[in-house]
């Protein structure tokens, strides 16, 4: 991964995948709040006029993100400016892109670019680009297989004693992927909320899982990943849950998977000064 720098200042960064979809199909999945929503996190534009005047990113409590969209050409691209991650560091311009292809498939593109004279903030747009692949993949299966349904989603975040590979050995194994490789069937075993499909992708350090559910129907992102400059491992679970009754479906797992992940990554007890 490299960033791009221009004499004006300029700096930059390309992530790109190709989807299956039509434009307009594409379009609908990285340019709306329901479309983003289905394979990112929550999402939400803003509209003044009829016209989308800024987009709201939820990360998770306290991480909301907000940019003003700066260009609007459906169904080929839109942009956005957002205050940088970092207090003090520069606004960070997004470009995205919708281009077809031959055989039915288009390739969505962001650029991710800011203006610097130093090479201080190059890491913001490096964290960026590297964030991008793990999305895409979701983004992937959602357009192959759950293309336009309703959906919903439900993100877990907990702290876990021990190192990262610890961690999930724990999260893997108590789900049925432990083992597993590509393109077989998980399912997991009792004492966890029912849950059953395909591995679509698997990976270790960093340590990432997409499983494509037909029981519940979606799709389940799992990670394990220490923050830079953290202490302790975190483990995460998504779960994207497609058709008509995806909010309900979402509204009864939550809770199972919550005290699921409670029982098994306990949460630090709390230290007493005397």
């Amino acid at each position: 991964m490299s960033v791009t720098k221009e004499p004006s200042g300029r700096r930059w960064v390309q992530v790109e995948v190709e989807v299956p979809g039509t434009p307009e199909e594409v379009w609908q999945a990285i340019a709306t709040g329901q479309g983003i929503s289905s394979w990112f996190v929550p999402a939400e534009f803003e509209e003044r006029d009829g016209k989308p005047v800024a987009m709201k990113l939820n990360f998770g409590p306290g991480m909301e993100s907000r940019s003003a969209i700066t260009a609007w050409d459906a169904p080929r691209k839109w942009a956005a400016q957002s205050d940088g991650w970092v207090p003090g560091s520069p606004p960070m311009a997004a470009e995205w892109s919708v281009e077809a292809r031959a055989g039915g498939t288009c390739i969505v593109r962001i650029v991710h670019s800011l203006f610097a004279s130093t090479d201080d903030w190059d890491n913001q747009l490096e964290g960026t680009e590297s964030g991008w692949p793990a999305f895409f993949r979701t983004l992937r299966i959602y357009l192959t297989h759950f293309r336009g349904q309703r959906s919903a989603i439900m993100q877990i975040v907990a702290p876990a004693a021990g190192t990262e590979a610890e961690a999930w050995d724990t999260l893997t194994a108590g789900v049925g992927v432990k083992g597993k490789s590509v393109g077989q069937r998980c399912t997991a075993p009792a004492g966890a909320p029912a849950l059953s499909g395909v591995a679509e992708y698997l990976h270790e350090r960093p340590y990432d899982a997409l499983l494509r559910l037909d029981k519940p129907a979606g799709i389940a992102a799992l990670g394990a990943f220490t923050f830079p400059g953290g202490e302790g491992s975190m483990v995460a679970m998504s779960l994207y849950l497609y058709g008509d009754q995806a909010v309900e479906n979402v509204a009864r797992e939550k809770p199972l998977w919550e005290a699921w992940i409670q029982e098994r990554f306990p949460a630090p007890a709390a230290s007493t000064s005397t």
